[in-house]
């Protein structure tokens, strides 16, 4: 008899578990993806086109994960699977209370029956926790690669927040390819960083046939970087695990989930953010892994800022923009923005609260401790208006805008606005260029 799987998820890690491990096995009948984090992600379908029409020529239906009790019950559940990443243990173990208590058995898929082989070298980059500085680490890691000449393509962990039809695969290696996809602002904030410096980025729903084809892209590979997001464990089986660690949330690298899975296997741990960090709370996270991880490489990082209109800033009333994922399920309270803000001499940040409308008024509700910041939330049309007139509606002299996007290209904003960036600097030694020296020759990359 197959067993009946709800597989728990968020639009991304679920997927690619059903791709890996239950698409085609005999055991199991996926009757049901559950969703959560992300909005107006369930009442969709994952498509029998990618689920396999024989075994589901329906398609499998997606339900909200506040259902899950009564699917449990109704559809005769054996197993649930939780397959969403960046929460802490109460919440995982909230949760297999829940299914217990329905009667079924909870499970969590580890990396062996989840990672897909490359026929190239791989480098991975995970975090502790959304928006410790994966992103910025892997375009560091990037940057050094390039210099060397050698052709990297880069896989981002997916957000098919679309038509999963369409998204199957997708390549972008333009800022035109990212309309072209009709991308979410959270899409862009990832994608395009990576297309302006001049490599290319795939991302999609079915990671196997998105290795494959990166492996043979057309512009030429050498090695792929798997730019993980939120704290997932990587898709593809990794040659070099790079994981990230923040400071400012010390203790969450041996608290959430599957955070403290990354610093446990990752081979090198960029401590980042320690230019804004305390040097107890440095400490505590530093102790934490040499006790998880005594033979991982750590690299101390800083997270420089630049901004483009200073003297916006000194005195004045602002609007912070940060990226929402960032400020939702990841919890920051102090991001680029603030810290620029406060370095440049801000007379008061604006809090956006009384005037928030529609969708983002949803998810000061669902994240009520997000403070006086503004996500930047834009996983729909909806969305995007709303942050929109939510700008509009806000008194402030400027808006400090600190997403990885110029997100004035996709939002109106009718005040004057600054732009906060921020790189990834690696301190002293040992640091990722000579760690991806050893790295190049041990895989023969030397062009």
């Amino acid at each position: 008899m197959k067993k009946n799987v709800i597989i728990i998820g968020a639009a991304g890690r679920d997927f690619h578990n059903f791709n890996t491990y239950f698409r085609g096995n005999a055991n199991y009948n996926v009757v049901a993806f559950t969703a959560a984090q992300i909005p107006d992600i369930d009442g969709r379908k994952y498509p029998k086109e990618l689920a396999g029409e024989d075994l589901y020529p329906a398609g499998i239906p997606i339900y909200a994960e506040q259902d899950l009790p009564k699917l449990i019950v109704d559809l005769k559940v054996d197993d649930c699977v939780f397959s969403y990443s960046d929460v802490p243990y109460t919440r995982v173990m909230n949760l297999s209370a829940v299914v217990n208590a329905a009667g079924a058995n909870f499970m969590l898929l580890g990396h062996k029956d989840t990672m897909v082989s490359s026929s190239k070298p791989v480098i991975a980059v995970g975090a502790t926790r959304t928006g410790c500085g994966k992103s910025q680490t892997s375009r560091r890691i990037i940057e050094i690669l390039m210099e060397k000449g050698l052709k990297v393509v880069a896989v981002r962990h997916p957000m098919p927040y679309g038509d999963l039809n369409a998204q199957k695969v997708q390549r972008f290696a333009t800022v035109e390819d990212l309309k072209k996809h009709k991308c979410t602002i959270e899409e862009m904030e990832e994608y395009e960083p990576h297309v302006v410096r001049g490599n290319v980025i795939y991302a999609g729903v079915d990671y196997e046939a998105i290795l494959r084809e990166a492996e043979k892209d057309p512009d030429g590979c050498d090695v792929i970087l798997w730019d993980g997001g939120n704290n997932d464990f990587p898709f593809f089986k990794p040659d070099l695990m790079v994981g990230v660690a923040d400071p400012l949330r010390p203790g969450a690298e041996v608290s959430y989930y599957p955070g403290e899975v990354v610093a446990r296997m990752s081979d090198v741990i960029v401590i980042n953010k320690i230019d804004s960090a305390s040097l107890e709370n440095i400490n505590i996270v530093r102790d934490n892994l040499a006790k998880i991880n005594p033979s991982a490489i750590i690299v101390d990082g800083a997270s420089p800022l630049s901004v483009d209109k200073p003297e916006l800033i000194r005195g004045k009333r602002v609007l912070v923009v940060e990226d929402g994922p960032t400020l939702t399920h990841g919890e920051m309270k102090i991001g680029a923005g603030v810290v620029a803000a406060l370095k440049y001499g801000a007379g008061e940040l604006v809090d956006p609260r009384p005037y928030t409308v529609g969708k983002l008024s949803e998810t000061f509700a669902i994240y009520p401790n997000i403070g006086t910041l503004l996500p930047a939330m834009g996983y729909g049309d909806e969305q995007v208006r709303d942050l929109e007139k939510t700008i509009e509606n806000t008194p402030c002299d400027a808006v400090v805008i600190a997403t990885p996007i110029d997100l004035s290209r996709i939002v109106k904003i009718n005040k004057p606005s600054v732009k906060v960036g921020y790189d990834l600097q690696e301190i002293g030694t040992p640091n990722l260029t000579g760690i991806l020296d050893e790295f190049v020759k041990k895989h023969n990359l030397v062009k």
